[in-house]
């Protein structure tokens, strides 16, 4: 690609639209006149730095959506290993959680593999066994 008017321009704008689809909300547009003080509002106008800086602050923004994601899949994992212990279930041995995970009736793969709504789902399924093993004792 030849660079227009001395500036440098970036060989593909991938990472810009990667980006940009993990950001809600947030429109190509404005971003663009943001890291050009408005001069352009035009991806392919932008030079390399003004890219590069552009793609810096992204990766900042999804990178905290992202911590904010894992802690919030971290804390639901640990309700749902509490509620394994209450079952009596050695939550130390991964094999053992695995296995109960692995069961086609509670949520039919490893507990490493399950994302939010699953642990969301598993989490009803134990605390309802706890309650019926209440009931029955």
């Amino acid at each position: 690609m030849t660079p227009k008017q001395g500036y440098a321009k970036p060989d593909n704008y991938a990472a810009f639209y990667g980006l940009l689809k993990q950001m809600p909300g947030a429109g190509k547009e404005e971003i663009v006149l943001q890291f050009t003080n408005g001069r352009t509002d035009s991806l392919r106008e932008m030079s390399l730095h003004e890219y590069n800086e552009a793609i810096r602050a992204m990766e900042k923004l999804t990178r905290a959506e992202e911590t904010e994601a894992m802690r919030i899949l971290k804390s639901k994992r640990s309700a749902v290993l509490h509620q394994m212990q209450l079952l009596g279930i050695d939550t130390a041995d991964w094999k053992k959680v695995d296995s109960y995970c692995l069961d086609k009736r509670i949520a039919g793969k490893r507990f490493n593999r399950l994302d939010y709504e699953e642990l969301e789902a598993l989490l009803k399924k134990i605390r309802a066994i706890r309650r019926k093993q209440k009931v029955e004792d």
